[in-house]
């Protein structure tokens, strides 16, 4: 479900000043706002024993049981929301990139998750082979079958979306998010980056 609402803000992006003339600039502010409004939810969450009974009353189920004690999935989404709107203000072709990856992101790790969990056995650390597979097929038909029907989006993106150009980005995905990256100890959340490294690659395919 936190997908499916997720994926409507960068249709949001991509299209408010094409059809609403709404300046970029605003909407970049407007994701600003919501990461501040995320991170100051977070701390509250973990720091106010009060506040974090009524999230966990009214809102716990949306959580792993990881995040009980840590930043959760969706804050990292909006982290990454702000990242790929601040990319947007780059130009219109980044704007067509950033539309494409954060969607084909958001939609190819809900469905890893969910095929993960349900058909999933070849273990490869915390997540399977499996939900891997799951999250190239969703992002395949997405780019190749969707996005080349999406108005505007060829025309700023400035090339049409091919055979490869879909399986490449969404075995990047898929990819990024099968072996997350670490800095020593570290992992850092796919949620914060995958977007964004996807985003890059899409405006610098051929």
């Amino acid at each position: 479900m936190l997908h499916i609402l997720v994926v409507v803000f960068p249709v949001l992006i991509f299209y408010s000043p094409i059809k609403f003339g709404i300046n970029k600039d605003i909407v970049f502010k407007v994701v600003t706002f919501l990461l501040i409004y995320a991170f100051a939810t977070e701390y509250l969450r973990l720091n106010h024993n009060q506040f974090r009974k009524w999230f966990n009353k009214y809102l716990g189920f949306m959580l792993r049981e990881s995040e009980s004690h840590s930043l959760t999935g969706g804050f990292y989404v909006v982290a990454a929301l702000f990242i790929c709107s601040g990319l947007n203000l780059i130009s219109d072709q980044m704007s067509a990139s950033c539309f494409l990856g954060f969607t084909l992101f958001i939609i190819g790790d809900g469905a890893a998750a969910l095929v993960g969990k349900s058909m999933g056995r070849t273990k490869i650390g915390d997540k399977t082979l499996e939900g891997a597979l799951g999250c190239f097929l969703i992002c395949f038909f997405i780019a190749f079958l969707l996005f080349p029907y999406l108005p505007e989006f060829e025309h700023l993106w400035g090339r049409e979306v091919t055979l490869f150009n879909a399986a490449f980005l969404s075995l990047s995905v898929a990819v990024l998010e099968l072996f997350p990256l670490k800095i020593k100890n570290f992992v850092l959340n796919d949620n914060l980056y995958v977007p964004g490294v996807v985003s890059v690659l899409a405006v610098l395919l051929p």
